[in-house]
């Protein structure tokens, strides 16, 4: 019989008869539990040799948030623009918290910190000043007040 099968051509498995088609099928098959465990060495195998790259790049992602925060400003609501970028709320809620920790990872320039540092205290000195005429003006009134009353 083994001499028959070298005889016969591989492409021709049309030409043999049905049962020798079914005879060479058996021989083929494994059981189940060497299927399974063949399957689960070779998944091991392929995940040790090489990593599946998963979902979008991260500038991908950073133009899909744009489009969407695009879109809502132009007037769309958040899920109808989330539906227009093909991804679910919560994957947009994922990738904005990702984008926004990627940014604050990012250390900022000394320019940026002088310029940051300048507007705090032109901040400061203003907020000083307006704090001083609030008061003032406070114990204007506070006066005016206890002079109508009779207090003082």
């Amino acid at each position: 019989m083994a001499d028959e099968e070298v005889l016969t051509p591989p492409d021709s498995t049309a030409t043999k008869p049905e049962a020798e088609q079914a005879a060479t099928a058996a021989r083929g098959k494994r059981s189940s539990s060497k299927k399974a465990a063949a399957g689960k060495a070779d998944a091991a195998s392929e995940k040790t040799a090489k990593t599946k790259a998963r979902g979008l790049s991260d500038d991908v992602k950073r133009d899909k948030i744009k489009q969407i925060e695009a879109a809502v400003a132009g007037g769309a609501t958040l899920k109808d623009a989330v539906n227009a970028a093909s991804i679910s709320d919560q994957t947009y809620y994922t990738w904005k918290k990702a984008v926004a920790v990627t940014i604050a990872e990012v250390p900022a320039s000394t320019a940026a910190f002088d310029d940051e540092l300048a507007e705090f205290a032109q901040l400061e000195e203003e907020n000083r000043r307006l704090r001083k005429l609030l008061a003032e003006k406070l114990r204007a009134e506070n006066a005016a007040l206890r002079k109508r009353l009779g207090i003082s």
